[in-house]
């Protein structure tokens, strides 16, 4: 089939290439430059399938309404707050009750552990070489961090993931730079995670579909779809429209405007969060893969030469302006932890990306109710670790394959739009 993508993010690039390595022909429309220039930049880089979950959570309403009294609040509300937002919160503080957390962070983790049994797959395979570090530790300053998580280590347990609950001891065995003026009550240690760079991946796997006959067009900003023809493209700035055999819907939270004629009403939100980059200062200083400061939040990863801190989540507000308080509080976990790792004075990559996420945390796969228009959207915060896997549905969703994964709740009739 000749199939259009919008989005060359994360979720557009391992769609194309999955398309692609099925035979399809694949032409790829991105209002960027170049791929993987939005959320997919400079994001956390986690691959952390046992720790993905929605942001609707029991407790998180209590969160943000304190978050609003702390400069260092993991959640933050930021003014001015649309109309959509408004509406967006309603339906997520109704997917904070327990029975719906738990409905979803099932089908996210079950998605998560497919993504990174795919994404190990196409990088053995195809010969990938990017920036990845092995394990993932979990930090928990205080007693009362401990038991908190606990509920989380149970849901891990289930899906039966790897992890040990270990000292602080053992935990700078691990991890040895960490810094021994800051308390640590213990840490999790999960194992079979990584960080690996989101970026960089994309673009090897962009030239790796290319080399299958895929086609990428950037600096391409698409018409919203068309009720008389869903399946052809046009650019906003005016030109014919380009007719297809099928569309799949990529493009973050600009896909809820592309959608809207179709009469789908895709209640996406920009979850805002930041990260900090800087070159290693002295190896030995720096961590050897990530961490997690579960208080805060906030990862710190190792990046090849690079430490990156990322972390916050923020509603409302502009993409265009950094929050101070949040990247202070980056700065403030990094020496906390790691003082010293990273030369500050010159050479720091601030930035901002806005995470498209549905009011009750899973993303949307496969048909949109609209004949050949196909959807892979709303991801969140866990764009990086779901990609590989929800790119493989969609694909096999697309050739009429069973996807070998149970795909109860990732349909879009689960918005009952």
């Amino acid at each position: 089939m000749k199939i259009a993508i919008v989005g060359a993010g994360i979720i557009g690039v391992t769609t194309a290439w999955e398309l692609a390595s099925d035979g399809h022909q694949v032409s790829v429309f991105e209002r960027r430059g170049a791929a993987a220039e939005e959320t997919s930049f400079a994001n956390a880089g986690l691959i952390v399938p046992g720790q993905v979950g929605p942001w609707a959570a029991p407790g998180m309403r209590t969160k943000l309404l304190r978050s609003l009294l702390s400069s260092q609040g993991a959640i933050k509300l930021r003014w001015p707050l649309a109309g959509r937002e408004l509406r967006w919160l309603a339906q997520w503080q109704r997917a904070c009750r327990l029975e719906t957390h738990l409905a979803n962070r099932a089908r996210m983790q079950r998605l998560a552990f497919y993504s990174r049994t795919r994404l190990h797959e196409l990088t053995e395979t195809r010969e990938l070489s990017y920036e990845r570090s092995q394990g993932c530790l979990v930090l928990l300053r205080s007693r009362r961090d401990q038991k908190l998580v606990q509920p989380g280590l149970e849901a891990l347990r289930a899906a039966g993931g790897a992890f040990r609950e270990v000292d602080a001891d053992e935990a700078r065995r691990i991890e040895p730079a960490l810094s021994t003026d800051t308390e640590l009550a213990g840490a999790i240690h999960l194992p079979d995670d990584e960080v690996a760079n989101c970026r960089q991946f994309a673009l090897l796997l962009k030239r790796e579909a290319e080399s299958l006959g895929a086609r990428f067009h950037f600096n391409c900003d698409i018409a919203p779809l068309s009720r008389a023809a869903p399946r052809s493209l046009a650019l906003s700035a005016g030109s014919d429209a380009i007719p297809f055999d099928a569309v799949v819907m990529c493009a973050g939270v600009a896909s809820a405007a592309l959608l809207r004629p179709l009469g789908l009403r895709i209640p996406l939100a920009s979850v805002y969060g930041h990260s900090v980059s800087a070159n290693i200062r002295e190896p030995l200083n720096a961590p050897r893969s990530a961490v997690m400061d579960e208080r805060h939040q906030i990862s710190i990863s190792r990046m090849g030469l690079r430490v990156r801190v990322a972390g916050s989540a923020e509603l409302g507000g502009s993409l265009n302006t950094m929050n101070p308080a949040a990247l202070q509080t980056l700065y403030k976990v990094l020496h906390d932890w790691f003082p010293g790792a990273a030369t500050l004075q010159a050479g720091v990559q601030q930035w901002k990306g806005a995470r498209p996420t549905l009011p009750d945390g899973p993303p949307v796969i496969g048909p949109s109710g609209v004949p050949g228009v196909w959807l892979n959207l709303g991801h969140g915060a866990s764009g990086w670790a779901l990609s590989c896997g929800s790119a493989r549905v969609l694909a096999d969703l697309v050739g009429g394959r069973d996807a070998g994964i149970d795909l109860e709740g990732l349909g879009v009739e689960r918005l009952s739009l």
